[in-house]
């Protein structure tokens, strides 16, 4: 017992003269990571002072030495404020650990440093962005989805930064994505009369829709989704197998349409030769087509022999018969509405049913054909694309975006309608619809993913409905089954005609022609 006794006394000596110990000396770990606190400080203001700003910066801070030294007990007074403020600076609750900075502010933070060199005016004197600045003098609000991404935040910039010109935003906006993740698409809303920039993550568009029948009025042809911003109304889909509804992207053709033709420019293997066999399946019940498939790849073979395709040309003679026959038709379709107007009858019916001219890749041939000296394909477009709206015919181009070069200034000048697809810069985009765009794309986008422009509205994204070839066996089987569901038999056709023209009689009382 006694051992014992002597044992726990030991320890409680041992204990207390620890405790003596670190009373003693807790004055000097206070003072010493105070001091600590202030070399990192001083080192960051260092590293945060450009090197311009370096050398006067050291001479002022050596004459305030000097000037301290040289006044009477400055070094001690000096020496006294030194220790007192390493002493508060170096404070810290018995226990307490030092606090993990926040995921969230180390974000905001770079973001802020990222943007400053952007941002920050030399001769500003209250400036909203400078090197040792803090992020919510300049951030208003900020928002962080579950796994800690940056979905929304609203900055203020300075009122000399040149919002109006597109260089100066896209540089912004790049910096941004980066800093944000660009993996996602951000739209970029500019409050130029409140110097503000509000940025907001799209959430991804649906890629599981495949071709199916669209509830649309005559003339409207669906050329993808979008989201809410994008569209003032639904329609009912299915989606991956369930019914759903979806905001479409819905362009609208005929003799009132301000936009009777289309271009669409995007990058190989994106969709662009989904998007006319989507559009061919939609306007196959109730109109006639001709294709062409500049590039021969034979993804257009599928619309071969069917009820309303008068031809599908692959080879450089065949379209620009096709194309010939198609400026002749263009002319006479003219007349006979003319004649039937002036005459005070309703115009034939083959004059009224719409015809469309899908040319995939016309540069191809456009290329073959001055290799051979021929003419260019896209002259023969002049008379339909000029002409068309009026003579019920309509035209849709495909092509590569790095080919718009090689598009003829008349089909630029009169497809209204503009399609982009693929991943695409800025300035691509903006080349491609003719505006700019307020939405930075994402680095990887999936096939038939992009935007769309119809006549003088903003751009909205767009995502292709996925149409494949039935005839490409790596395709997968529903997929190729919903395209070969809609493809147009004789039974289907004649049933689609008889309707259009039973709705046409019970609306003019006249009894037209029938189509076959």
């Amino acid at each position: 017992m006694s051992l014992n006794r002597h044992l726990s006394r030991s320890r409680d000596l041992a204990r207390t003269a620890g405790d003596h110990a670190a009373d003693m000396f807790a004055p000097l770990t206070l003072i010493g990571r105070g001091l600590r606190h202030h070399a990192e400080w001083a080192k960051g203001r260092w590293a945060a002072t450009p090197r311009e700003r370096r050398g006067p910066t050291l001479f002022l801070a050596a004459a305030a030495v000097l000037g301290i030294v040289l006044l009477p007990h400055g070094l001690l007074f000096s020496l006294v404020a030194l220790m007192a403020s390493a002493a508060w600076v170096g404070r810290r609750p018995k226990g307490a650990t030092a606090p993990e900075p926040d995921a969230r502010d180390l974000k905001l933070a770079a973001l802020y440093a990222a943007l400053t060199p952007y941002l920050a005016g030399p001769d500003d004197l209250a400036p909203l962005y400078s090197f040792d600045g803090q992020y919510k003098s300049a951030f208003g609000s900020w928002e962080f989805d579950g796994e800690g991404r940056l979905v929304a935040l609203e900055l203020a910039y300075p009122a000399y930064f040149t919002d109006t010109e597109p260089t100066a935003r896209a540089r912004i906006e790049q910096v941004v994505q980066g800093k944000a993740g660009r993996a996602r698409e951000y739209r970029f809303d500019w409050d130029e009369e409140s110097n503000k920039l509000r940025v907001s993550a799209l959430a991804p568009l649906a890629t599981d829709i495949a071709a199916q029948p669209f509830v649309t009025a005559p003339g409207e042809i669906v050329l993808g989704f979008t989201d809410a911003v994008g569209s003032q109304r639904t329609i009912p889909v299915n989606q991956g197998g369930v019914a759903a509804q979806q905001p479409p992207v819905v362009w609208r053709t005929g003799a009132r349409s301000a936009e009777p033709h289309l271009l669409a420019l995007g990058t190989a293997g994106y969709g662009t030769s989904s998007l006319l066999r989507s559009i061919a399946l939609q306007a196959l019940p109730y109109g006639d087509l001709v294709v062409i498939d500049g590039a021969g790849t034979g993804e257009h073979a599928c619309l071969v022999n069917r009820p309303g395709v008068h031809t599908v040309e692959t080879s450089l003679h065949g379209a620009q018969a096709a194309l010939e026959w198609a400026a002749l038709e263009t002319e006479r379709r003219l007349t006979a509405l003319n004649t039937a107007r002036h005459s005070g009858v309703a115009a034939p019916e083959d004059v009224t049913r719409p015809l469309w001219l899908l040319l995939d890749h016309p540069t191809e041939l456009s290329e073959l054909a001055n290799a051979e000296g021929r003419p260019d394909p896209q002259d023969l477009l002049e008379t339909p694309l000029r002409h068309g709206r009026a003579a019920r015919v309509t035209v849709v181009i495909a092509d590569d975006i790095e080919a718009r070069e090689r598009i003829s200034p008349t089909v630029r000048a009169t497809t209204r309608a503009r399609v982009v697809l693929g991943p695409s810069t800025p300035e691509v985009a903006q080349a491609a619809l003719g505006v700019p765009l307020d939405i930075a794309p994402a680095a990887q986008t999936p096939a038939g993913r992009g935007y769309a422009r119809i006549g003088a509205t903003l751009p909205v994204r767009l995502q292709v409905p996925a149409t494949v070839d039935p005839l490409d066996d790596e395709a997968p089987a529903q997929l190729r089954d919903a395209v070969i569901a809609l493809l147009p038999h004789r039974d289907t056709r004649t049933e689609a005609a008889a309707q259009t023209v039973q709705l046409k009689k019970e609306s003019s009382g006249v009894q037209p022609r029938p189509v076959w």
